[in-house]
């Protein structure tokens, strides 16, 4: 538990990391997902309860625990006017690795991450995903044996996002354990083994991906309707082919169809069709972050305050 004044940030949450494995710490701002990680991180000081990594308690063993990890916030930890080669260098020396180790350690990491060219300019010049994957280096200087990934892809375009992914998994092939806070439920399918839900500083459900999607119903065959004196004559036509009644919301309709993606879809065709229904749109698609949070919590996953 993790209180600040009369807010209770986290209010009782029990998480387990299998070595070499990646767990998916997923919630919308203000779950308690970043108290959790700073916690583990040994930045704060849990108000009750207890954190291990690797055995070592993070208050009582704190020195021993941050020679085991990584950590990559938020909010990047580099000097702008420092280089990247320089960053990371200093990142060295601050782990007390001699100068020449350290110089050598940046080179490798330059190169693993794609940033070689880029090594002697300043890292204000960097775009959002070169920093990020600078960032990303610098918690990987000291060898660490666990990687806190925080919200590590929020802000980056898709392409640098991918290519984060892709770094991420590297990691994983290397046997790091890594523990990801997400907002994205596509990024934890794409890198999670396990998933744990928070929201509002406790947990909610946990499972794989699939399981989690699987308690929303799987997936949903969703379309909108030209205009709203269609809507009812819409929903009427296929209100039997889903395993619940159809939501709306405005011109946009759907209907969870479990594991019928395909063979719903061609039903809801062929019954707008028949009802001589325009639509846009018409696809499958599987549950997102809203539609998870709106089934476990009743309240979609909007961005909250802290």
């Amino acid at each position: 538990m993790k209180s600040f004044g009369e807010v209770d940030a986290l209010r009782g949450i029990d998480l387990t990391v299998a070595r070499g494995s990646v767990l998916g710490v997923l919630g919308p701002n203000g779950a308690g997902k970043t108290t959790a990680v700073r916690i583990l991180a040994t930045l704060l000081r849990p108000t009750s309860g207890h954190g291990y990594v690797e055995g070592h308690d993070v208050v009582r063993d704190a020195a021993a625990v941050r020679e085991l990890i990584g950590l990559t916030g938020q909010a990047t930890a580099l000097v702008d006017e420092l280089t990247g080669r320089e960053n990371l260098v200093m990142v060295g020396r601050l782990h007390h690795l001699a100068k020449a180790e350290a110089e050598a350690r940046a080179r490798a990491l330059l190169e693993q991450f794609d940033l070689v060219d880029a090594a002697d300019r300043t890292a204000k010049t960097y775009s959002g995903g070169m920093r990020r994957r600078l960032d990303l280096a610098a918690s990987l200087v000291g060898r660490p044996k666990v990687l806190f990934l925080d919200e590590p892809t929020t802000g980056l375009d898709p392409r640098s996002r991918l290519a984060m992914w892709d770094v991420i998994r590297g990691l994983v092939r290397e046997g790091t354990t890594l523990l990801l806070t997400t907002q994205y439920l596509d990024e934890a399918d794409e890198l999670a083994d396990d998933i744990v839900v928070i929201d509002r500083g406790k947990v909610i459900a946990e499972g794989t991906s699939d399981q989690l999607k699987d308690r929303v119903g799987g997936d949903v065959v969703a379309f909108s309707v030209m205009s709203d004196d269609a809507t009812a004559n819409a929903v009427e036509a296929i209100a039997n082919v889903g395993d619940g009644p159809p939501t709306v919301t405005g011109l946009d309709i759907s209907v969870a169809v479990g594991s019928r993606g395909s063979e719903a879809l061609l039903d809801v065709v062929r019954r707008l069709d028949a009802a001589g229904i325009a639509v846009s749109g018409l696809g499958i698609r599987r549950p997102s972050l809203d539609d998870v949070f709106l089934a476990l919590t009743g309240h979609v996953a909007e961005e909250e305050s802290a």
